[in-house]
């Protein structure tokens, strides 16, 4: 298998995009990670995208989305996966160009969510869990997240004020991203009288959605020196694992057994671990996924992962840095788009292009995309050299 590196970057503003639609929020990330890596032309195009049918009434993005930015002839496929398809679509590229069937692949991740009513999406957003033995039940996506979060809560003693630092992090973080929906600093007291929307989850605990994309080039990593001085920026590791749709079914619904194993292999593939992690874009859709993903991936015991946003180990200048572009939290989370706004942000910490949350030293990062609540994760590892 060859080495492969990613040579452009692109991405567009998350928002309600009203003025825009799907074809040219994908198009612009799609042209602006093309323009970065100097190429008007790629292999294949490879689409994340979870809500499309549902939302835009439009299937076969690929096609869709190669028409538009010209990419005739070429492949062109969909891929979906909840909230992860973007780092599946980045998994199925990867795999193509690594393999040698391909020498360019074009990753896209967009999701255009403003098109439909709060109830219509939140019905969509359901589609990721258990239809026979959630859905139907009538609990919502976030309904889900609350009973993990209470029954963490239960039992591991953490009150609801400990899981703050999360969203005051990524909200502080997204202040210095052009490209995140949110931009307003919160504290402490803030986040506790948040509204509540299922409890414990209040409003600030919550990411917002919006309409948005992001996307990166992939070559075989000997067609790149450096990038105009700058470090190159290779896919040194890639895991992906499932666990039960349902949260119900699991052996235990307070540990990501999915994300434990994506990353593990992600790991293997890398030849790093924990300690090699220089900064972490995970998945906090909501705030307890934030603390799971902590503890699945080595960073802290079980039940303790809240403890590194206590002692501010989180931050750009601590031990972890995470969401340092405000996270699905404050740059927002256009589901199926999510998972490359993280890859794109991460090439941007290694080629040290982040002003004001810039992490120093920066050489390996990781990412890690989760779909439904816990059901598909999957995990990218990438370093500069």
């Amino acid at each position: 298998m060859r080495q492969v590196a990613i040579l452009g970057i692109g991405q567009t503003k998350i928002d309600e995009q009203w003025d825009l639609s799907l074809r040219e929020i994908g198009g612009n990330a799609a042209l602006a990670a093309m323009h970065d890596a100097g190429m008007d032309k790629v292999e294949a195009l490879f689409v994340g995208n979870m809500l499309s049918p549902l939302i835009s009434g439009q299937n076969q993005l690929g096609t869709f989305l190669a028409d538009w930015i010209g990419l005739w002839r070429r492949e062109a496929v969909k891929v979906e996966a909840a909230c992860a398809s973007g780092a599946a679509a980045l998994r199925a590229g990867l795999m193509a160009v690594a393999a040698g069937d391909i020498d360019s692949a074009l990753v896209l991740g967009v999701e255009k969510m403003s098109d439909k009513a709060g109830h219509d999406i939140t019905a969509a957003l359901a589609t990721a869990a258990d239809a026979d033995y959630e859905v139907d039940q009538g609990i919502s996506f976030v309904g889900l997240n609350a009973l993990i979060m209470r029954r963490y809560m239960h039992e591991h003693g953490w009150k609801h004020a400990d899981f703050a630092p999360f969203s005051i992090n990524a909200h502080a973080n997204a202040m210095h991203n052009p490209f995140a929906r949110l931009h307003q600093k919160i504290n402490a007291e803030q986040f506790e009288k948040s509204a509540m929307i299922a409890t414990p989850i209040n409003l600030l605990d919550a990411s917002p959605t919006g309409d948005g994309a992001a996307a990166v080039v992939l070559v075989p990593a000997e067609r790149v020196a450096s990038l105009n001085g700058k470090p190159r920026v290779l896919v040194a590791g890639s895991g992906s694992a499932t666990d039960s749709i349902a949260v119900h079914s699991r052996k235990d619904p307070l540990f990501l057994s999915a994300a434990h194993e994506s990353v593990k292999r992600a790991y293997e593939m890398a030849n790093v671990g924990p300690k090699d992690i220089d900064v972490f874009e995970l998945h906090d859709a909501f705030s307890i996924m934030a603390a799971l993903s902590l503890e699945a991936c080595g960073f802290a015991e079980r039940g303790q992962g809240v403890r590194l946003g206590l002692d501010n180990e989180i931050s750009p200048k601590g031990r972890l840095p995470v969401c340092t572009r405000g996270g699905l939290k404050a740059r927002g989370h256009p589901v199926g788009a999510t998972g490359m706004y993280q890859v794109v942000e991460v090439v941007q910490q290694l080629r040290g292009e982040c002003d004001g949350t810039q992490v120093d030293g920066a050489r390996v990062g990781m990412t890690q995309n989760i779909g439904g609540s816990g059901a598909t994760i999957l995990t990218h590892i990438l370093k500069a050299e």
